[in-house]
C-alpha cells in the first residue's frame, strides 16, 4: 500500500511557504521526494557598472520547535465525594383519573347557498276588451246617473260600479248581462238588488227601472224605493219579472205594470198601495200574483176567473165583499190563492170546489157564514184547506174529511156543530183541528151560552141549494178513509205562505 502511495504524493504535492522574518518576506519551495536542489550561486553584475548585487538576505534561524506535551501524572487525582441522594418525595395517593373530555358538537351541516331563485314569469298582459257598444254605454250612463241619486249603501254596493261592465265580473254588482237573441249583442237583462237597502232623496224608479230597456228581471225588494211605477214600463218588450216589494211605494196599483203585457212575475207586496183593484190585473199574462200586505179595499173583481195565474196572494188587505163565483173558472190553473185576514164576507162560493189543481186555500180570518159547500170534496188534490177564524157553521162535509192528499184541515174559531166517521179520523190523526166551535161531545169547544147567542142571529146564504152542487162524482159509500203508507213524503210547502214573510227579514 505504502508503495503505491508515495509515489502519487511525490508527484503532486507541492506548496509555498510564506514567512517573515525580521519584515522580509521569502518564498520557501519544498520538494518531496526529489533530488536536493543545486548550491545558490549569485548572478554576475560585472557588465553593469550600475548595478550593485541586491543586498543580501538574513539568514532566518531555524524555528523553534514547540515545546513538548507535559507528561501525564502518576497517579490521577481522587475524585470528590459523591453528593448525598436528594430525599425520596413523599408519594401521595394518584389523583383520580380525570374525566374524559366532552365529546365535541358534531360540525353544523354544512350551509350551502340557496340556489337561486328562478325569475318570475312576467305578468300576463291585461286583457284586452273591445269598446262598448252603445246599448252598452247608454246603460252605463243610466247607472251613473242612478248611482248620484243613493244617499245610503251601507253593503258599499256602488263601490263596484266602475271597470268593464259585462266582462269584469267584479265590477258592478247587481247587474248581469245576456246575450239577446234578436241581435246576439250583450247587454244589461238583469238587475237585483234584493236586500241592499239603498236609500235615497228620493230613491226612485223613473230613469232607472225604463233606462234599461233589455231588461228581463228587475228584482229589488228590500230597498226604499218610492213614488210611481214609471209609464216606460210598457216599452220595456223583454222584460219578464218585476219584484218591486217591501219598498216604499204609495196611491194605488201602479198602472203602467199593467202595459206590461210580457209580464210573467209581478211581486208588489208589503208596500203601502191603496184604492182598488184594477179589473185588468187578472187578465195579465202571469204565472204568480203576490199583492198581500198592502193596503187595497173594495172588492175582488169578478174578471178574478180569467187569470191565468198559479199562485195568488191577496192576503192582509182589507178587501170587502163576497170571493168572486167566477173563480171556478181557473180550475185548469189556480193551484195556491191566499185571501186570508181580509174582510170578506157571505158565503163560500161551490165554484171553489171545481179547482181540481189546487194544492191550497187558505180564506182564514174573514167574515165569511154559512156552510162548507159539499162541492170541497171534489178538490182531488188538495194539500191545505184553512178557513178558520171565521162565521162559518154546520156539518162538516165528509167528503171533504176523505180527500186522499189531505195533510192540513183547520176549522178552529168557527161555529161547526157535526162531524162525521171520516172527519172524526182526522182529528184523531192530528190533520184537522176543529178546536173552538159548538160540537157538543168534542173537547175545547165554545160554552153553549156563545153558540146559543150565534144561531139567534145566524145569517143564511143567499142560494142555499148551491151548497149541494157537487160538479164531481163523489163516492159516499161507507168505505173508511185509506191511510197513508208509511213513510210517504209530503209534498213541498205552500210557495204563498213563504210570500207572508216580509222579505229581507229572517223566518
Amino acid at each position: 500500500m505504502a508503495n503505491f502511495i508515495l509515489p502519487i504524493l511525490l508527484l503532486l504535492i507541492s506548496y509555498s511557504v510564506v514567512y517573515q522574518i525580521n519584515g522580509v518576506e521569502g518564498n520557501i519551495e519544498i520538494i518531496i521526494g526529489g533530488e536536493a536542489p543545486s548550491p545558490y550561486t549569485p548572478p554576475d553584475y560585472g557588465d553593469c557598472p550600475d548595478c550593485s548585487p541586491p543586498p543580501e538576505l538574513p539568514v532566518c534561524p531555524e524555528p523553534v520547535p514547540p515545546p513538548p506535551p507535559p507528561p501525564p501524572p502518576k497517579c490521577p487525582p481522587p475524585p470528590p465525594p459523591p453528593s448525598p441522594p436528594p430525599p425520596p418525595p413523599k408519594r401521595h395517593p394518584p389523583p383520580p383519573p380525570s374525566p374524559p373530555p366532552p365529546s365535541p358538537p358534531p360540525p353544523p351541516p354544512k350551509k350551502y347557498p340557496p340556489p337561486p331563485q328562478p325569475h318570475p314569469p312576467p305578468p300576463p298582459p291585461p286583457p284586452t276588451f273591445p269598446p262598448l257598444t252603445p246599448e252598452l254605454l247608454v246603460a252605463v250612463k243610466v247607472i251613473e246617473k242612478f248611482r248620484q241619486t243613493i244617499t245610503n249603501d251601507s253593503l258599499g254596493v256602488t263601490k263596484t260600479w266602475k271597470g268593464r261592465i259585462c266582462a269584469d265580473k267584479s265590477a258592478y254588482r247587481g247587474f248581469t248581462c245576456d246575450t239577446t237573441i234578436s241581435d246576439g249583442k250583450v247587454r244589461v237583462a238583469l238587475v237585483n238588488f234584493n236586500g241592499f237597502n239603498f236609500n235615497g232623496n228620493p230613491l226612485a224608479l223613473t230613469n232607472f227601472l225604463d233606462g234599461l230597456t233589455d231588461l228581463i228581471v228587475f228584482h229589488v225588494n228590500t230597498n226604499n224605493f218610492a213614488g210611481q211605477v214609471p209609464a216606460g214600463i210598457s216599452k220595456l218588450p223583454t222584460l219578464y219579472e218585476l219584484d218591486l216589494s217591501n219598498n216604499k211605494l204609495a196611491g194605488e196599483f201602479p198602472k203602467p205594470v199593467l202595459a206590461a203585457t210580457n209580464l210573467t212575475f209581478l211581486d208588489l207586496r208589503f208596500n203601502q198601495l191603496t184604492g182598488k183593484l184594477p179589473p185588468s190585473v187578472f187578465t195579465l199574462d202571469l204565472d204568480v200574483l203576490f199583492l198581500n200586505n198592502n193596503q187595497f179595499t173594495g172588492k175582488i173583481p169578478e174578471t178574478l176567473g180569467k187569470t191565468p195565474v198559479l199562485y195568488l196572494t191577496l192576503a192582509n188587505n182589507k178587501f170587502t165583499g163576497t170571493i168572486p163565483h167566477s173563480i171556478g173558472d181557473a180550475a185548469n190553473t189556480l193551484i195556491e190563492s191566499l185571501l186570508l185576514n181580509n174582510q170578506l164576507s157571505g158565503c163560500l162560493p161551490y165554484e171553489i170546489g171545481k179547482l181540481k189543481k189546487s194544492t191550497l186555500f187558505d180564506a182564514s180570518a174573514n167574515r165569511l157564514t154559512g156552510p162548507i159547500p159539499h162541492s170541497f170534496g171534489c178538490m182531488e188534490k188538495l194539500r191545505y184547506l184553512n178557513v178558520s177564524y171565521n162565521h162559518l157553521s154546520g156539518e162538516v162535509p165528509e167528503s171533504l174529511c176523505r180527500l186522499r192528499d189531505l195533510d192540513e184541515l183547520t176549522l178552529n174559531h168557527n161555529y161547526f156543530t157535526q162531524v162525521g166517521p171520516a172527519c172524526r179520523k182526522l182529528i184523531k190523526s192530528g190533520k184537522l183541528d176543529i178546536r173552538v166551535n159548538c160540537v157538543l161531545d168534542l173537547p175545547s169547544q165554545r160554552t153553549p151560552a156563545e153558540c146559543e147567542a150565534f144561531f139567534l142571529k145566524q145569517q143564511y146564504c143567499p142560494n142555499r141549494e148551491s151548497m149541494n152542487i157537487v160538479p164531481c162524482k163523489i163516492d159516499y159509500s161507507d168505505e173508511p178513509v185509506s191511510e197513508p203508507a208509511l213513510g210517504r213524503k209530503l209534498g213541498a210547502a205552500p210557495r204563498t205562505y213563504a210570500a207572508l214573510q216580509r222579505p229581507g227579514v229572517p223566518g
